[in-house]
């Protein structure tokens, strides 16, 4: 079972086959070259200043990582609300709310000599699975090329079928050995500009960088209207910024409710749903 590949004209419905079949799918070159070098000299800074502050086992200590990135690269909303992007959500997504937003926004660099990262399905942050619901969709970004030796995404091609109802840590791990033809692990290979897709409930993970550059890449999570964000977009964006970015871009921040969820009151006392 290959991991699906498809370019800028194929249809929003193949791909979203894809993903629900397989878990997970790569458009390449979804955005110009030009765009990703954009973004990448926008995190230049933050990723030398803060991008150590997270090394642990499971982040690698050899692998920058930043957040608040709408904050420090505004270049990057053009990739959180690309209308191919919000297609694919909409799809996946919009069957189990009313409306979804970003679960977490992270920019990431691996740098030579890092060692293949755990694989795991970031949807592990929430304790519960329900069978046929998606939590969360996932879209990871290519800044640069990613290669076999430069530590492109892995994947285990399957994985999101798993009928537990939820899958612990330590479970997880249990996915860290060799392919086999049920669930095979492959490589996100693909060119700069390029897009990997894949569900919540995907085993992944970043691979080992084996050579002599870094490669650097954006993961954006898009999770359920009524869950709690895994990143606190409110604080990790300055209110000021966050009026800059477009009403799109606002929204899928977590400014609006779903439902009565996150309403909030008017001085005069009157309750506000948008």
């Amino acid at each position: 079972m290959p991991l699906k590949y498809f370019n800028t004209d194929s249809d929003t419905a193949d791909i979203v086959a894809a993903l629900r079949h397989d878990g997970a799918a790569v458009i390449n070159e979804q955005i110009a070259p030009e765009i990703a070098d954009t973004v990448l000299a926008e995190l230049r800074d933050p990723f030398d200043k803060v991008g150590r502050f997270d090394e642990s086992n499971f982040n690698g200590y050899k692998t920058l990582r930043v957040g608040g990135v709408l904050a420090v690269a505004p270049t990057s909303a053009e990739l959180v609300a690309h209308a191919r992007v919000l297609e694919v959500a909409d799809a996946i997504l919009l069957d189990h709310c009313i409306n979804y937003r970003i679960g977490s926004l992270t920019a990431i660099e691996i740098h030579p000599g890092e060692t293949d990262q755990l694989l795991h399905a970031d949807d592990g942050i929430y304790p519960l699975r329900i069978p046929g619901l998606q939590l969360q969709i996932n879209a990871m970004w290519a800044l640069q090329d990613f290669t076999a030796e430069n530590g492109a995404t892995r994947v285990v091609l399957g994985s999101h079928n798993d009928k537990r109802s939820y899958r612990s840590f330590a479970e997880q791990q249990e996915y860290d050995g060799p392919s086999d033809d049920k669930n095979p692990i492959v490589q996100a290979v693909m060119p700069k500009g390029s897009l990997l897709l894949y569900m919540g409930t995907t085993m992944h993970g970043g691979g080992a960088n084996r050579s002599d550059k870094p490669r650097a890449g954006l993961i954006n999570t898009y999770a359920l209207g009524w869950l709690r964000q895994e990143e606190n977009q409110y604080l990790n964006v300055p209110r000021e910024i966050a009026e800059q970015h477009s009403e799109t871009i606002q929204r899928l921040m977590g400014y609006q409710t779903h439902n009565t969820l996150g309403a909030y009151l008017n001085p005069d006392g009157s309750w506000i749903q948008n």
